[in-house]
């Protein structure tokens, strides 16, 4: 299999793309799976930049937009997922094109995860209620005190791993070796492909590509979901509080600072061939890849 990964606004879509035409050159059937934790939302499209009808028609895509705004999604159920979906892709002959920018469902739809138990009832809402009465740095300081090592490889803002990683930790599991998001083990021959862009290039790109999602309606499509009860999970998506206030720069910012993360992430992990696609066409980025 091939697995892109990079930073939003990096062209990750377009390079799967341009590799399902290189791949149908060959007598191959390509087929996209998700990998994003936010791109699973139907109604959201807009916002979480999930491939256009256009990309779409020309590279089926899985396991993109099939859960309602107000579905809670987490990568315990994406593995169950991405796993069945990978294996009935494989046994049919396919050739699948797993394609995200969340190192957390990278792994889970490539590897076998050790996610932990789920809380028990009401533990996650009680956590969720002090969060939001005292802020993340308090329960950050809570996960210090009781496991220093997991709470130093954890932002203090990550309210999603901070929680987790209490939950977990009132369950008894030991957090020692949780802070492992990449394995080479993967269930799958599988080659992994980080696509890096010129730091000033990709800030151009995301803020091009904001005002581009503000104009298809993605205020409108923050606003519907608002109103129609989205999960918490799905109000994690980038910008969906920022324009939910109408701050389109609130937005762009936040988006710059995950895509910097993204970057550090990626090149950290073992095995990936790193792709520098600046000022590149995706076909010259396939080429390449599958000359």
């Amino acid at each position: 299999m091939i697995a892109l990964f990079g930073p939003t606004g990096v062209g990750k879509t377009d390079v799967a793309v341009a590799l399902a035409d290189r791949l149908r050159g060959r007598g191959r059937r390509p087929v996209a799976v998700g990998a994003d934790a936010l791109q699973v939302y139907a109604g959201l499209e807009t916002l979480t930049g999930v491939a256009s009808p256009e990309q779409r028609a020309r590279l089926e895509h899985r396991l993109v937009a099939f859960l309602p705004v107000t579905a809670t999604c987490s990568a315990g159920a994406y593995a169950k997922l991405a796993h069945a979906e990978i294996d009935r892709l494989l046994a049919a002959g396919a050739a699948p094109i797993v394609v995200g920018g969340t190192g957390l469902y990278l792994r889970a739809a490539l590897a076998d995860l050790a996610l932990g138990p789920p809380p028990r009832a009401g533990v996650r809402e009680r956590l969720e209620a002090e969060l939001a009465a005292g802020g993340p740095q308090a329960l950050h300081a809570r996960l210090a005190e009781l496991a220093p090592e997991a709470a130093a490889r954890i932002r203090p803002a990550d309210r999603t791993r901070v929680i987790r990683s209490l939950e977990l930790l009132e369950q008894g599991v030991a957090l020692d070796d949780r802070g492992q998001l990449w394995t080479r083990a993967t269930r799958h021959p599988t080659r992994l492909v980080g696509l890096t862009m010129d730091r000033a290039a990709l800030a151009q790109r995301i803020s091009s590509r904001v005002d581009a999602m503000v104009a298809a309606g993605a205020v409108e499509e923050v606003r519907r979901a608002d109103a129609a009860g989205a999960s918490r999970t799905a109000r994690a998506a980038l910008g969906f509080a920022e324009l939910l206030e109408g701050d389109v720069e609130g937005m762009k910012t936040r988006t710059r600072r995950y895509a910097k993360r993204q970057l550090t992430w990626m090149r950290k992990l073992e095995g990936v061939e790193l792709v520098d696609v600046t000022g590149r066409d995706p076909s010259e980025v396939a080429a390449a890849l599958l000359p």
